[in-house]
Parts: C-alpha cells; structure tokens; sequence
C-alpha cells in the first residue's frame, strides 16, 4: 500500500493571463454535495476586481481589433485543450454538484461543443445581422455589428461548467473581453476552464475570472466605470433591481436572461446581447 500524499492544488484568480493570489490573502472552503472540503478558493477583494477591469481594458483593442476568422479559430483551439482534460471536468463536476460521472460527462461534451458552436459563429455574425440599406440618394449605407467593450459576467451557480461556457463564449465570439465572477459554491471547473484559456490561444486579459462571494463583488463590477456591459445570468433574483439601478449609472448595457435552459440551441440572443450596431454612409462613385 502507497503512503504517498497527493499534491495539493493551489485555486488562485485569473488575470491578465496569470494566476495571482487574491491580494486581500483570503480565500474560502469549497465543498462538495455531500459537505466534504473540495479546497479552499482565493476569496477576491475589490482591489482584485479593479485589477481585473485594468486587464480587460488593455486586452480589449487587439482582440476586438483581431479578425473574426482569427478569433475563431482561438476559441475552437479551446475546445480542443478542453476536451484534453475532459476526465479533469467530469471528476470536478461530479464532486461539487453531486450527479453521476455520466450527467457530468454530458455537461462536459455539451461544453465542448459550444466553444465549437460559438467558433463557427466567429465569422458569420456580422453577415447574419449587418445589413445594407436602402436609402433616397447617391450613398451606400451598412449597418455592421461592433463589441460593446468589457463585459462584467456573474457566472450561473447552476450549471459549474456548461451554464459558465453558455455565457462567456459569446461575449469573447463578438470580440469582447470579459471579466467573470465564477459560481461561489462550484467554482472549481470555472479554474480549470481558466486553466485551458491560459494554455489555448487566448491572449492573456482576453479573460480575466475571479472567485469568491457575489455579494461582494457584484455591485462594484455593476458600478465601474470602466465596465461597459453587465450579464446578471448569476446574480440572486432579489439583487438584479439594486444591480441595473448600478449599472444605469454610467448607462451600461444590462442583459437579464429569460431562459436558463443550457441545454437548449442558444440561438443568437447572447451574440447580440452585447454589440452595437455601427451604420456607415459612402457616396456612390468615389
């Protein structure tokens, strides 16, 4: 019989490509269904948050400014490191949310095939929702579809893996960056997927993902100036007024979701949740 002792992992913050301790030194138990110690998870501050925005910032022109075939090609890349560690999520998932190796399984391969879904969006969108129109005169007139900038995502705490990959995918397909509050009871697969982003193609800052309590976090994100867009998928229904009240503040783009059915096709809902649309006008014969 061994009497080796496993390595034990350190969960830490992901930002601008690396992976800090929280700077407050905190951190906070994460436990599994039946209430065993998973691991403790860096509990982020305000001043990671902030830390975060900054990264996003900063990352923000040259993915934007990236074309879209190149970026979807860095998301199907991450499928591929994802699928790698694949047995990784399925034993993570199943500890934290309590469901046979098999439900988590599925998660996992659903997950997979959204970064995919989402890839292949990449270069489509803008023909799907731009548009020429028609105008009384000598012009062409486009209407083309542009990032909002940086998005501040509250991770949904039903779904570790799935539901996480369902709200961050599009953010990142339309050229935005983000910064993600992962799920405060189930944030272990939400590491390892920032753990793939790091080894993928994805420029550091593209993804900045902190853990710890929403309560904490949330209203600074939803406040922050530099914070162009909010998804409240994970926010608690009581808090989602006090949130867009923040938000309204320096006139955010909120998007509260109707469905939380991760399973289901996506649709485009969540591509255009966060763009704004550009219309340019050029006089026909120069």
């Amino acid at each position: 019989m061994s009497d080796r002792l496993d390595v034990r992992k350190t969960y830490k913050l992901y930002l601008g490509g690396a992976f800090p301790r929280s700077e407050s030194g905190r951190s906070y138990p994460v436990t599994g269904a039946d209430g065993t110690l998973l691991a403790h998870a860096a509990q982020a501050s305000r001043k990671d948050l902030r830390d975060a925005v900054v990264a996003a910032r900063g990352a923000f022109g040259a993915w934007s400014g990236a074309t879209a075939y190149n970026r979807g090609q860095v998301l199907y890349r991450v499928a591929e490191v994802l699928e790698g560690r694949r047995e990784q999520f399925v034993a993570e998932i199943a500890a934290s949310e309590g469901v046979p190796s098999a439900r988590a399984g599925e998660q996992v391969d659903r997950a997979i095939d959204r970064w995919v879904h989402y890839a292949g969006w990449a270069d489509k969108f803008a023909q799907v929702v731009g548009s020429t129109n028609p105008v009384a005169g000598p012009y062409f007139t486009f209407s083309l579809p542009e990032p909002t900038g940086v998005v501040g995502v509250l991770a949904p705490h039903d779904s570790s893996l799935l539901g996480l990959v369902s709200v961050l995918a599009p953010v990142l397909t339309t050229g935005n960056t983000a910064v993600v509050v992962a799920a405060e009871r189930h944030p272990l697969p939400a590491i390892t997927l920032a753990e793939v982003l790091a080894t993928s193609d994805v420029p550091g800052g593209v993804v900045n993902l902190l853990t710890g309590h929403p309560a904490e976090l949330a209203p600074w994100l939803a406040s922050h100036r530099d914070v162009n867009a909010l998804d409240l998928t994970g926010a608690p229904a009581e808090d989602v007024v006090e949130l867009q009240r923040a938000a309204a503040d320096n006139v955010k783009r909120v998007h509260v979701p109707r469905s939380r059915d991760w399973a289901a096709d996506p649709g485009l809902q969540r591509l255009t949740a966060f763009t704004e649309t550009k219309t340019v006008w050029h006089p026909i014969g120069v």
